[in-house]
């Protein structure tokens, strides 16, 4: 599948700065419009809606603050970088307060470049995101407010932070390991904002089609021993599934998400080490489903916690959000009408069951997880 390709604004009065970028992301996909001064920066912001502006601080007609200010009036939700060749970290913190998500500093390496470019429109994309989810009815409207009022200043944090890494000593072990703790921190806030996003995500936005899920099983695997690299080390993984899968009508991201969040579960269980056993196969009843089975040889489940499992914010474990399982039930249960079951005894390890229908429902009453 094509990649959307995103719309780029670089606002800077040197030619050879502005072919500079564009060799730069000529390999990317990005389209590239290009203003020489602020008052065109301005009107290209209204006319092609780009999603993310490269901005010099100094232009010929007007101050990149002034365009940042107006561009803003215009479009609140384009994402700003400031990439300049004067000016020192209050500069910074000044344009990071006004809107700006990121700030640079000329000359500008080309990976720092790429890298800043993407982190920007991930924050762009997880605005718009927080923006859709306002109207989403009942109690879960807390959770679109709770991203907008922890993500921005989670952006400042890490905005800052990067500036103070810049300027310290990192040959301090202490400093070292305090900077290395609030990224955690902001990454782990990060992380749990956007659980609570996907989990509350109305089901007008996913978008369904034919799914290989033998293909997921295998990305999703490939996405956790990367993750997990130390405890891909002892854990041995046997995948047992039915070559003649059919194909079934879903949403990718979301299973593949779902898969995430139960493997994830069966890594973190198995801390010294065990075997995952996953088995694909097709049911021979009617409707007809595809059944996967998770198996885990880990610490298991105390009996007491059974009945509280896909209760959100419900967690046996020191850092975990409680979403994880109430996700994967959302997900299969609701939006795909499938079912899962899981089975576990403390000590002896974690059964999880998922079902979900070959042929896509439309209006059917949705599956039910136990």
């Amino acid at each position: 599948m094509k990649k959307k390709e995103r719309k780029l604004l670089v606002v800077d009065d040197n030619i050879d700065f502005v072919q500079f970028i564009r060799r730069v992301l000529e390999q990317e996909d990005y389209r590239i419009s290009i203003a020489l001064d602020g008052k065109t920066a301005i009107q290209k912001a209204s006319t092609e809606n780009p999603e993310l502006i490269l901005l010099d601080m100094k232009l010929p007609d007007m101050s990149g603050e002034e365009v940042l200010e107006k561009v803003k009036e215009v479009n609140k939700d384009i994402s700003v970088v400031v990439i300049t060749g004067y000016g020192g970290d209050q500069i910074a913190i000044d344009m990071m307060r006004k809107g700006a998500i990121d700030f640079l500093t000329k000359p500008v390496v080309p990976q720092i470049l790429i890298k800043a470019i993407k982190n920007a429109l991930e924050i762009h994309d997880a605005q718009l995101e927080d923006k859709r989810l306002e109207p989403y009815p009942s109690l879960e409207i807390f959770f679109p407010f709770l991203a907008h009022e922890i993500r921005n200043p989670l952006h400042a944090i890490a905005g800052a932070m990067a500036i103070i890494q810049k300027r310290c000593n990192l040959e301090d072990p202490f400093l070292t390991q305090s900077i290395k703790i609030i990224h955690e921190e902001v990454q782990h806030l990060n992380d749990f904002v956007q659980g609570c996003l996907n989990f509350v995500r109305p089901p007008d936005f996913i978008r369904f089609t034919e799914v290989n899920l033998r293909e997921v099983i295998s990305v999703t695997l490939s996405m956790l021993t990367h993750m997990f690299e130390s405890e891909s080390k002892i854990i041995e993984i046997t995948v047992k599934a039915d070559p003649d899968l059919p194909k079934i009508y879903v949403n990718y991201e979301e299973i593949k998400q779902a898969f995430l969040n139960i493997i994830k579960n069966a890594f973190e269980s198995m801390p010294e080490g065990g075997e995952l056993l996953i088995e694909a196969s097709q049911t021979h009843e009617s409707p007809k489903m595809i059944e996967i089975v998770f198996t885990d040889q880990g610490v298991g489940i105390k009996k007491e916690a059974m009945d509280f499992l896909f209760s959100p914010f419900f967690t046996n474990k020191p850092r975990g959000n409680g979403l994880g399982l109430a996700l994967c039930r959302r997900i299969i249960v609701e939006r795909h009408h499938g079912t899962i079951h899981i089975e576990s005894e403390e000590k002896k390890g974690t059964t999880v069951k998922v079902r979900l229908p070959i042929t896509r429902l439309q209006e059917d009453t949705p599956g039910e997880a136990s």
